[in-house]
């Protein structure tokens, strides 16, 4: 059986194209027992599901949210809590799938509510959002990686992790709209400054939060354009 010995977030980060790799590298640095402890799980892990349960996404899109823009172009970041667990599904930013891939029941209720904002807005025959991210859009998970049918497994090595990148993200920068939807977002709240940032909670979009009410009608996506335009910046094309 081959060995994979190796698992070097630190190599992942600084290829990032772009600055953010400045502000993960800095992380990874202050957090480097955090890092460390992930890396050795991920190995384990590796080794002893092989050939049985594969870990997504791959490793060089981990980090792929990070890669389309500069932190001066963020407008908005949207919280996910793990990527998705089946194959082929994780592509290193939240909510997003390939194309080629059946949308999930979450990112259809998203689409449905854009409608609710945008009634001529035409809902998308694929999942894939990088449109969203080239728009200054960031799609953080609040843990990156998943083993395959293993929903949360990584999460409590990630939390310190992530947790630091969204107080990053809070303390360098301004006028930033985080959409934070379900419980699990919500409690990041408390590492963004609300004096700064503008702040739209709802419940989650899965069938099972959704269809209880709090979700369809949060007019998130209208609510963001209309930050967006106050603060004249250029208004997101969902």
């Amino acid at each position: 059986m081959k060995i994979i010995n190796r698992m070097n977030l630190l190599t992942l980060i600084k290829s990032i194209k772009t600055d953010w790799c400045v502000l993960l590298e800095k992380n990874y640095l202050d957090n480097r027992a955090h890092f460390k402890q992930l890396e050795n799980v991920l190995i384990r892990d590796k080794q002893i599901f092989q050939n049985l349960q594969d870990i997504y996404p791959p490793e060089e899109h981990i980090f792929r949210t990070f890669n389309f823009f500069n932190k001066d172009k963020l407008k908005v970041v949207i919280l996910g809590q793990d990527p998705y667990h089946c194959p082929k599904q994780a592509m290193g930013m939240c909510f997003s799938v390939p194309d080629n891939i059946r949308i999930p029941p979450s990112l259809k209720n998203i689409y449905k509510e854009i409608k609710n904002c945008y009634p001529d807005y035409k809902i998308p025959k694929t999942g894939d959002l990088t449109h969203w991210n080239e728009q200054g859009i960031l799609l953080l998970n609040t843990s990156l990686t998943v083993r395959q049918s293993s929903p949360n497994c990584y999460s409590k090595y990630w939390r310190n992790i992530t947790d630091n990148i969204i107080k990053q993200i809070s303390g360098n920068t301004e006028n930033i709209v985080f959409l934070l939807w379900g419980n699990h977002a919500i409690s990041k709240k408390k590492f963004i400054d609300c004096n700064k940032h503008c702040v739209l909670e709802s419940k989650h979009p899965s069938p099972l939060s959704a269809n209880r009410g709090g979700w369809f009608g949060c007019h998130h996506f209208l609510k963001t354009n209309e930050y967006l335009k106050t603060i004249n910046k250029k208004e997101i094309n969902w």
